[in-house]
């Protein structure tokens, strides 16, 4: 019996295991097979932490392949908080070794045990201090800076970054997508314990480099009279844009104030507002244009036609308008020349208003030009049906209607390339690999807005605006030259009138007249002081036109004078490409003056350091040997001065051909080092080449 029981209960236990057996092989076999890729999945979420490193970003060059914006590598700082064991000590150290409160580094150290990041993009000075104190659990990560050689050159058409390398300006902006590679990848391997153990890195993507219409040199000329502008008037701000009429290509285009994007946060929004694409004003006089060649255009006047301009004033539904003097007989031409508001009103009255309307839409105004720059204003132009019995009276003098400087220098380039309107635009081309292509829009037909002989006609008005009218500033030295001023009242919000002391001057142009080359836009808001268009605007253009119209090498239309030979004659032959430079650190040396009552004799421009460096003492120990930077390129030399905390002061393109400090002298970090660069080899001096050997 005792055996029986026995037996049996063994067979029960036997059979309980093999149940239980069976229960566990088979929940195995169905994890393994059913339930495999959920838990393997798991298992990868818990052991690897995937971290996006910042994407690089592509080069952007001007149209001479000349660098204006490039990443550079630097490094940021991350944490692997379960391997550090006091947490509190190693925040204020690195608080300490980067200048951050104690408090925010352990935050970010508290919100996860396996990675962290500490600080981005750190440095070369702050990177060494971390470095230096050799902390576990505190490692570096390789990143794509973004680095402007040229500063505040075109600024505003560049655009800036944020930290993880996202385009928020200009061209930046704009062609994000493209320029903008896709991320890198850190994978980070953790145990049980959320230790990390192994990590690999996988490179971000190449994006697209790009190639703008700019020139690098036009644009340091346009910036730098723009700024002297700024400096006589003190105007609140201002625009110079430089186009080639016969494409639409931007050459330049500066706005004041500026701002620097290595450091575009330091900067207020006002001055990252690109005021050539957006800016609204109305234009005053310049507008005349449109209203005269749309009554030349449609045949209801020619230039000699004699108008009575009623001794300067007229009443439009009841409104008297004055015109700045009390002008009777005027032909078309002196209309336009001496910018007679009676006059331009008498014409627009004429064309009337669906005509004018249609002429307006024509010439671009009310909608955008299609410029490939973020942040476009269409400008302001009220429908036909809302126009008052005034609006065609104030609309003919260049009031009632909102433009943009791109506006109003595609309508005058119209009138120099023979009544075409076309596209402005920046970008030439696109470089992916050896792949060039060109942008999307770039195939985009121009549009005729006026008759090849209303062109013609307008031409040679616009030039008796510079020789006889209010433009005589604007008169070149062996060129030929024709354009517009424009005086124009601002609206006083505050007092519902327009302001008898805020005026924007302006003056928009182009040269030669036969075979124009350029077109240039100037304009000053509040200028202190004189306040006229053509006393203020036209010296500008002046400036800029007979330096752009010399560096392209512009064949001359017109004697020059002798004055402007013997200048030109004792100008060293390097300074047509290599000084003409675009540093801010360097400014124009004065011309003599000329005689009294002339302008000032135009001559190419030479450029001067602004200022010695001064002789600093160094402590011992706490300078570095300045570095080894001759026959390297922009891009090199670059590289090496952040690697070693230095600013780089870039000086022309090509090769590098000088520096200040000397090879090997002793300097600070974070001091500046200037470097001239040249394309001509032959400029390496042979203590030079001494040195590089």
């Amino acid at each position: 019996m005792d055996l029986r029981s026995s037996r049996t209960r063994i067979v029960i236990v036997a059979a309980l295991a093999a149940m239980w057996t069976g229960a566990v092989f088979g929940r195995l076999a169905y994890l393994q097979l059913f339930r495999y890729s959920e838990y393997y999945s798991r298992a990868q979420h818990q052991q690897r932490l995937i971290v996006d490193v910042g994407a690089s970003r592509a080069e952007i060059f001007d149209r001479n392949m000349n660098p204006l914006a490039m990443s550079v590598p630097v490094d940021s700082a991350f944490a692997v908080p379960s391997e550090i064991a006091d947490p509190d000590m190693v925040s204020r150290l690195v608080g300490k070794a980067l200048d951050t409160p104690a408090d925010e580094i352990a935050t970010r150290l508290a919100g996860s045990r396996s990675f962290a990041w500490i600080a981005r993009k750190l440095s070369p000075e702050k990177a060494d201090r971390l470095a230096a104190m050799n902390l576990r659990g505190i490692y570096f990560q390789r990143e794509g800076g973004r680095f402007y050689p040229k500063r505040e050159l075109a600024a505003h058409v560049l655009g800036y970054v944020d930290i993880d390398e996202k385009g928020l300006g200009g061209i930046e902006y704009a062609l994000d997508d493209s320029i903008r590679s896709k991320p890198g990848k850190m994978l980070i391997l953790a145990d049980a314990h959320r230790r990390w153990y192994d990590s690999t890195d996988k490179a971000p993507d190449t994006g697209t480099s790009v190639v703008l219409t700019l020139d690098e040199k036009i644009q340091y000329i346009a910036e730098k009279e723009l700024a002297q502008a700024i400096h006589d008037t003190q105007a609140k701000s201002g625009t110079v844009i430089v186009e080639n009429p016969n494409s639409g290509e931007l050459l330049a285009v500066a706005n004041w104030p500026t701002f620097n994007p290595n450091a575009a946060k330091d900067s207020v929004a006002e001055a990252r507002v690109d005021r050539a694409a957006s800016a609204l004003y109305e234009p005053g006089s310049v507008f005349k244009i449109v209203t005269l060649s749309a009554a030349i255009d449609q045949g209801i006047t020619n230039p000699n036609e004699v108008v009575d301009c009623q001794n300067g004033a007229i009443y439009i539904a009841g409104h008297r308008i004055r015109d700045h003097k009390a002008y009777g007989m005027l032909t078309v031409s002196q209309i336009l020349a001496y910018s007679s508001d009676v006059g331009a009103i008498k014409l627009g009255l004429r064309l009337g208003a669906p005509k004018f309307y249609d002429y307006i839409r024509a010439f671009g105004f009310g909608q955008p030009t299609g410029v490939d720059l973020p942040g476009e204003s269409r400008g302001k132009l009220r429908r036909i049906e809302n126009w008052t019995p005034v609006s065609v009276g104030s609309i003919s003098m260049g009031q009632e209607v909102g433009v943009t400087p791109l506006q109003m220098i595609s309508a005058v380039s119209a009138m120099a390339n023979g009544g075409l309107i076309v596209r402005p635009h920046v970008v030439r081309e696109l470089h992916r690999g050896n792949q060039v292509t060109e942008p999307p829009d770039s195939q985009r037909l121009p549009r005729r807005v006026i008759q090849e002989t209303t062109a013609a006609s307008m031409r040679r008005m616009l030039e008796g605006v510079v020789l006889e009218g209010t433009g005589k500033k604007a008169i070149l030295d062996g060129y030929t030259s024709a354009g517009k001023t424009g005086t124009a009242q601002k609206y006083d919000p505050n007092t519902g009138r327009y302001s008898t002391h805020d005026l924007i001057a302006s003056f928009v142009g182009f040269a030669p007249i036969n075979t124009p080359a350029l077109t240039i836009y100037v304009q000053l808001d509040s200028p202190v002081g004189p306040h006229d268009g053509g006393q203020v605007a036209a010296p500008v253009f002046k400036r800029v036109a007979q330096q752009v119209l010399a560096y392209l090498d512009v064949p001359h239309d017109i004697p020059v004078t002798a004055e402007t030979l013997r200048a030109s004659r004792a100008r060293p032959v390097q300074e047509k490409d290599d000084n003409l430079t675009d540093v801010s650190d360097f400014e124009p040396v004065q011309t003599p003056v000329a005689a009294a009552g002339d302008d000032p004799a135009p001559a190419a421009p030479h450029f001067a350091p602004a200022e010695t460096a001064p002789t600093v003492e160094i402590a011992e120990g706490s300078g570095i040997p300045a570095p080894q930077l001759l026959e390297k390129t922009v891009r090199a030399v670059t590289e090496e001065c952040l690697k070693m905390g230095l600013t780089p002061v870039l000086v022309g393109t090509g090769i590098a051909t000088q520096q200040f400090p000397e090879p090997g002298a002793t300097i600070r970090r974070g001091s500046r080092i200037t470097v001239q660069f040249s394309r001509d080899v032959s400029l390496l001096s042979a203590t030079a080449r001494g040195k590089v050997k």
